[in-house]
């Protein structure tokens, strides 16, 4: 998507040691793979508004559970992520989340597209993510798949032509609305 100025928005892939990765400010959002950093540029305001409202379902609809934001999690192969919002069980005062999160939530933009539904997924099953949830607001759509065996099921998909539907989460019931989720452009 273009900038004023005529510039493209993309991921930035930086060379950095692990050292390096630890000092840097929480923003902008950087998240360690194989020795690399990989700065995502600001969101767009459908992205934003999209993620708070999914977020405020998540935490009525979770109690006991804790919902986070851009908080990075620990997965295989020195990798380190950091979803738009994650679900796990329990709190606590380290700075990675370490044991597998009950879910992990990417909404999309056009520059991590390719990221998130390729090379995050399969990083997400292999970490023990229990459910992943993608949520795209350029095509009014959220996808929910459960790990079964390192390996993702579709669990329900929404979009405009079914926009209402049911999930368990954790032996909750989570019912969603698409339209309450991702909201409207006036």
């Amino acid at each position: 998507m273009p900038l004023s100025g005529g510039a493209v928005e993309t991921l930035q892939h930086l060379r950095m040691s692990w050292e390096e990765y630890l000092q840097l400010p929480e923003k902008p959002k950087a998240e360690w793979v194989d020795g690399e950093v990989v700065v995502s540029p600001p969101v767009g305001q459908p992205h934003g508004v999209s993620t708070l409202r999914l977020g405020a379902r998540l935490l009525e609809c979770l109690p006991g559970l804790v919902v986070m934001t851009e908080v990075g999690v620990r997965l295989p192969r020195n990798r380190v992520r950091a979803p738009d919002l994650m679900v796990v069980e329990h709190r606590t005062d380290e700075r990675f989340v370490t044991d597998p999160p009950v879910l992990v939530v990417e909404v999309l933009s056009p520059s991590t597209r390719s990221e998130d539904t390729i090379r995050k997924s399969m990083e997400y099953a292999a970490g023990g993510v229990g459910q992943y949830w993608i949520l795209d607001p350029e095509l009014r759509a959220l996808d929910i798949h459960a790990n079964r065996d390192g390996a993702w099921q579709p669990l329900l998909h929404l979009d405009e032509a079914r926009p209402i539907g049911e999930v368990t989460v954790a032996g909750h019931v989570v019912s969603l609305d698409l339209g309450d989720v991702l909201g409207t452009v006036a």
